[in-house]
């Protein structure tokens, strides 16, 4: 494990990916729920890096213990709905639980690289929407999972700004391209 005196260096593009939510057996194994369904993303990468949880404790309560900055991943493998790793310097239920609550980050460079036609929704976000007349309908600001697909959130920008949730299917989006952070898609302006 490591101290706050050697603490590695947080990757330039750290990503969220997870959140501690307990211990995991008798020897030090952690769970951890994926904030995508498929959690590739944490099986990709060999090192966690940790922050606390952005809860605010109420006056009085005792702060929470200090996070090792970086875990170091020796096996993860999905289990139920979640994902359980066991991890170095981790070697007892105490030592795993006091890390419950803590946000899971790998570098977006770790991330597999995604089939033609599927994106991470990090990658969508940001990016800015038009439809086919070339009418900006706002920027992307998160994605909905619906089950069956995936939603934007597009809001536009202005005084009176406005909220589209636009269906990520190709119905609707006629073109991602990343590199020039635009969505094309058929929508309504109005709609």
């Amino acid at each position: 494990m490591t101290t706050p005196g050697d603490a590695p260096a947080w990757p330039a593009d750290a990503v969220e990916v997870g959140r501690v939510i307990g211990a995991w057996g008798v020897k030090g194994g952690i769970r951890v729920k994926p904030f995508a369904a498929d959690p590739q993303a944490l099986f990709s990468s060999k090192r966690w890096y940790l922050q606390p949880s952005q809860t605010v404790l109420p006056p009085g309560s005792r702060a929470a213990p200090t996070l090792p900055a970086l875990l170091r991943v020796v096996q993860a493998r999905e289990h139920g709905d979640g994902v359980v790793a066991t991890v170095h310097d981790i070697g007892d239920r105490d030592a795993a639980q006091a890390l419950a609550g803590a946000r899971v980050f790998v570098p977006r460079a770790s991330f597999p690289t995604p089939d033609e036609g599927e994106f991470y929704w990090v990658d969508l976000i940001g990016l800015v929407v038009a439809n086919r007349a070339a009418v900006e309908l706002g920027t992307v600001t998160g994605l909905i999972e619906t089950g069956p697909h995936c939603v934007l959130r597009v809001v536009s920008a202005g005084q009176a700004p406005r909220e589209r949730l636009i269906p990520f299917v190709a119905a609707y989006v006629d073109a991602v391209d990343l590199p020039g952070r635009r969505i094309a898609v058929d929508w309504d302006p109005e709609d």
